[in-house]
């Protein structure tokens, strides 16, 4: 009554073959192939220092604050 045996397994596994086809197993592998990938991307992503993120927030503050100046002088 212990665990499954190495035939149980193959069984199971004919049996699932069987049911959705070696074509939609396949494209099931890809797609949770391409999704851990996604995640790990995204987990390199947020390993980025917050040093290069606070400058590129800074650069884009400073752009917008002179674009409105510049927009308050045109007015003028």
């Amino acid at each position: 009554m212990g665990g499954f045996s190495l035939w149980h397994w193959l069984i199971v596994l004919v049996i699932v073959v069987l049911v959705f086809g070696t074509k939609r197993l396949g494209n099931v592998g890809k797609d949770l192939g391409d999704a851990v990938k996604g995640f790990k991307k995204g987990m390199q992503d947020d390993d980025k220092p917050a040093a290069k993120l606070g400058d590129d927030s800074q650069r884009n503050a400073t752009s917008e604050t002179q674009r409105d100046t510049d927009r308050n002088d045109q007015a003028r």
